[in-house]
């Protein structure tokens, strides 16, 4: 899809990977519905980007996630694109992960960006075009100790896409997941830890080396989602290593 005039939802608009998302299309010449939490930060982003507008959304909740698409169908009179990015980490090993965060977490990681989906296709479909892309993570690709409950959460959403992927192309609607690597956000900072003492963490961490390669730029992965928009893969991986054929 040719992002040029196109309506594009992007949730997680004001820091990290949806930050730069959202300033790479509206580059490209797409309107950019703006979504988070953060009122003040996605108010700056909309002044700064032309033909933009913020929505404040929690997307763990449903009934906020349903208001941001009819907010965004009314002022644009369309929805063509589609990004959930919003997301939070959660790393426990699997005897401490505690079930009520980890439901908060899924309420995020998962329901919401089903939700959304839900809400947008009926819009696409009577178009008879849209785009929909996921973010998941490389970690969906991979077992690691402490992860599980993050990785888990974003393998289902993989696995989601790529059903309504074959569900939707009857209808010209594409779906793609996206992997990222370990990119330069504050997404660790923010990620919930319980049960990890910092030590214990650092030596379950890729044997306590750190990561084999160095992280990612938040635009190098902006590139990657426009890129899935442009050309309509089903997975796009960060590194070609990521791929589990590889």
């Amino acid at each position: 899809m040719n992002i040029t005039n196109k309506v594009a939802i992007v949730t997680g608009a004001s820091s990290g990977i949806g930050l730069a998302t959202a300033r790479l299309l509206s580059q490209g010449g797409a309107k950019v519905a703006l979504v988070a939490r953060s009122s003040p930060k996605l108010a700056e982003l909309a002044h700064e980007l032309p033909d933009s507008i913020a929505v404040r959304t929690d997307m763990a909740r449903p009934e906020e996630i349903k208001k941001m698409v009819e907010r965004v169908q009314e002022h644009y009179g369309r929805v063509d694109i589609l990004i959930n990015n919003a997301g939070k980490g959660y790393d426990a090993p699997i005897e401490t992960i505690d079930a009520n965060t980890f439901q908060k977490v899924f309420d995020l990681d998962l329901v919401g960006p089903l939700v959304a989906m839900q809400q947008v296709i009926p819009l696409m479909r009577a178009q008879k075009s849209g785009v929909i892309v996921n973010i998941s993570s490389g970690t969906a690709l991979m077992v690691l100790p402490y992860m599980g409950a993050y990785a888990a959460l974003k393998r289902a959403l993989a696995h989601l896409s790529l059903t309504a992927r074959e569900e939707l192309a009857q209808f010209n609607i594409r779906v793609s997941v996206v992997y990222p690597y370990i990119t330069l956000t504050n997404f660790e900072k923010n990620t919930i830890k319980q049960g990890l003492e910092e030590q214990e963490w650092g030596e379950g961490d890729e044997g306590g080396g750190g990561p084999p390669f160095p992280p990612d730029p938040p635009e190098f992965v902006a590139q990657l989602i426009l890129d899935a928009i442009e050309a309509g893969e089903a997975e796009i991986f960060a590194h070609p290593w990521m791929k589990p054929d590889s």
